[in-house]
């Protein structure tokens, strides 16, 4: 493995949310990044501004097959991760969970690569424990509409640490909670986007439920100074480690805040709860904080006018 600044970084799910803003940061720091994504969810448009830089490649690919390249670290982001695309075809969501995580895995083998997993904090489910804390079990329903993407996240963390213990892979594993920013789909159906796009349209706000179920907001950049600090972190450190903000909001203090931000008139309209929908997320990043020395920097409102911007930009187009 070579162990020169430039070495060589596979990311899978590159031109997606959080994985063009991972191969944005990586070229910064003087990495090669080979972006592959097969353009479910991801777009070219996400990483255009990087095909200039002579150290980035972009390739077409799907991890459900597997990929012979030569690399020294692998990011594997690649799985749709909000609810109306990872419901779209919900067998094809847990393959690429389950057939990404063995190639992936398989590929790190062979050329003896550190693999970092993104996981999620949807493997907790409904959870019973509060904050959630990485040595909680979770709550999961196995066989209802969003166990596709739950258990699927949760079979490819049973992978990484088999392989951990059978193979001494070098693995680290990052449950992710709710990430927003640029680049976000506008149709993504995430909290977030949903209400900037109503908001910006003038529409209504869409809450379900009653909008006192909580969440818990990660700026893009904060995650993503996370997950390149557990990548490069001592080997006996594989995880899981919980990234993401500790700060609690409902989801009608978001609606409000999104609203008052924008300076519109929208108004906040009640539906039917989503089944499965967990009641409360929060992490206890005490892990983050005393192994990686993070902790979230951007405020809230901070996010969300960054976010507002690249959302009114995107409309206006």
């Amino acid at each position: 493995m070579r162990t020169t600044s430039a070495y060589r970084v596979l990311v899978t799910g590159g031109a997606g949310f959080l994985g063009s803003h991972l191969c944005e940061r990586l070229l910064g720091d003087g990495r090669e990044v080979l972006c592959a994504d097969n353009f479910f969810t991801g777009t070219r448009r996400n990483v255009s501004h990087l095909m200039a830089d002579s150290r980035f490649e972009l390739l077409r690919h799907d991890v459900t097959f597997p990929l012979y390249v030569e690399v020294d670290r692998i990011y594997n982001l690649a799985c749709p991760a909000s609810p109306v695309h990872y419901q779209h075809d919900p067998v094809q969501t847990t393959k690429t969970s389950v057939h990404g995580a063995i190639n992936m895995l398989g590929l790190a083998k062979r050329v003896g690569a550190r693999i970092l997993q993104a996981s999620t904090s949807e493997v907790y489910g409904d959870p019973e424990v509060h904050p959630q804390v990485e040595s909680y079990w979770g709550r999961v329903n196995p066989i209802g509409i969003r166990s596709c993407y739950d258990e699927g996240k949760r079979c490819a963390e049973t992978l990484f640490f088999d392989y951990h213990r059978q193979h001494r892979l070098e693995i680290k594993v990052a449950r992710i909670f709710n990430t927003y920013g640029p680049r976000m789909h506008p149709s993504d159906g995430r909290v977030v986007s949903n209400f900037v796009v109503q908001a910006l349209r003038g529409e209504d706000i869409t809450i379900y439920g009653s909008g006192l179920q909580t969440r818990s907001f990660c700026y893009v950049d904060d995650l993503i100074d996370g997950l390149m600090r557990l990548m490069e972190s001592p080997p006996d450190l594989p995880g899981p480690v919980n990234l993401g903000n500790p700060v609690e909001f409902t989801i009608r203090e978001l609606a409000e805040k999104v609203i008052r931000l924008v300076g519109g008139r929208s108004r906040l309209v009640e539906k039917p709860l989503p089944a499965d929908d967990p009641r409360q997320r929060q992490p206890d990043i005490s892990l983050a904080r005393g192994r990686l020395g993070w902790e979230p920097r951007v405020a809230l409102e901070d996010g969300l006018r960054e976010t507002i911007a690249y959302f009114r930009k995107l409309l206006a187009e």
